[in-house]
């Protein structure tokens, strides 16, 4: 194959990876929770991925932690972040950064209490073929 068909087909291939659309991984996410792919690399045996996460109003990621450390930005809305004991860990509105710590003693869970959607854009850096996220059981908070 040419060198130009090799780079349209590589290309063509990043596309349609960074427009694949899956929902967004978490227990019990609600519905319209969803997450796009914009950019991903590995390197050695980590995996960088770009994602925009939507929640829509009235509903939250599901409790869930990550085999990572990803660090986001709120693009739109105000997320409320909760820990497993049910404790705010931070309300985080439109401009605002954020970063959520690796591992199962980092249980969390992302809310929309607003009217509008959250729009994330979220950096995973995460162990090679790792999911993005690791479900887990609610802690029976009653989340304001």
């Amino acid at each position: 194959m040419r060198t130009s068909a090799r780079a349209a087909v590589v290309g063509a291939c990043l596309i349609g990876l960074s427009l694949a659309t899956t929902t967004a991984q978490a227990t019990p996410g609600g519905p319209g929770v969803s997450g796009r792919v914009l950019a991903q690399r590995t390197v050695g045996d980590t995996d960088y991925v770009l994602r925009e996460i939507t929640i829509p109003p009235g509903q939250a990621t599901g409790w869930h932690y990550h085999d990572g450390t990803l660090y986001a930005f709120v693009k739109q809305g105000t997320l409320s972040h909760f820990d497993s004991s049910c404790a705010s860990d931070g309300v985080y509105k439109e401009g605002s950064f954020l970063k959520e710590p690796s591992g199962a003693d980092h249980v969390h869970i992302g809310v929309n209490h607003g009217a509008t959607d959250i729009v994330l854009e979220v950096l995973y850096i995460l162990p090679h073929s790792a999911p993005f996220s690791q479900d887990a059981p609610s802690p029976g908070c009653d989340l304001p």
